[in-house]
This record gives C-alpha cells, sequence and structure tokens, in this order.
C-alpha cells in the first residue's frame, strides 16, 4: 500500500442537518503503528453498523488496510451557521470520543465559528 493511498482517505464525510455518525481507525495491515483517525456520518443511515459496514467495505478493499469501529454518536451540522455539534453514543458501538472527532473536525472546518461535543443526549 502506498502512502498517497493511505494519506488520500478523507478525514472527514458528513452530510448536512441531525445524523448519526462513527469515529473509524484506519490501520496498515503491515504496520500497526501507522494509523488514521477518521470521521464518518450520514443522514441517510438508520443504525451507526450502516455507515461503518459501508466504509469498512471501502477502505478494506484498498489492499493493506484495516478498519475499527471507535464508537459513534450523533451531529447536528449547520453549515449556514458554521457549527457542528457532536453527541450522544451508538447503541451497538458505543459512544466515541467526541474529543477526538471534534478535533478533526476542526482541521477540517477551519472556518466554523462553532465545533463543540457534550457526552449528553442520544
Amino acid at each position: 500500500m502506498s502512502e498517497n493511498t493511505f494519506e488520500a482517505i478523507p478525514e472527514v464525510k458528513l452530510d448536512n442537518g441531525r445524523f448519526k455518525y462513527v469515529l473509524i481507525k484506519v490501520h496498515d495491515k503491515a504496520d500497526p503503528n501507522r494509523s488514521k483517525l477518521i470521521v464518518r456520518g450520514s443522514a441517510s443511515a438508520a443504525y451507526h453498523a450502516d455507515i461503518y459496514e459501508k466504509e469498512m467495505c471501502k477502505i478494506e478493499s484498498i489492499s493493506g488496510l484495516e478498519t475499527e469501529c471507535l464508537g459513534g454518536g450523533r451531529i447536528i451540522h449547520n453549515p449556514d451557521c458554521a457549527e457542528i455539534k457532536v453527541f450522544g453514543y451508538s447503541q451497538g458501538y458505543g459512544q466515541a470520543d467526541h474529543s477526538k472527532a471534534v478535533e478533526i473536525l476542526k482541521r477540517n472546518f477551519p472556518d466554523y465559528k462553532s465545533i463543540t461535543w457534550s457526552n449528553e443526549g442520544y
């Protein structure tokens, strides 16, 4: 697996509105110390597993990569107000570390005025 392939995986893919999200760890089978965290959220997903399984199939089809779901929650993404709120948990995967998800979101949405998280709610 080339360095470019690994780095080409986007850190964030989000819809607009309120939806479920998962925090995924992608790592190199040949070098387990080489990994990155990615955030995926979808308004069309009924379950957190729907989001993870779709991404897992895409990423693991790339030779040499594996994924692990680190948990989930919910996101409210309002691009018109430049705001993202991360909260809640996944019944199937448990609660993601929302602080890590927010770090990733802040890198990818530097112009947003508010990106926050809370462990409250579902």
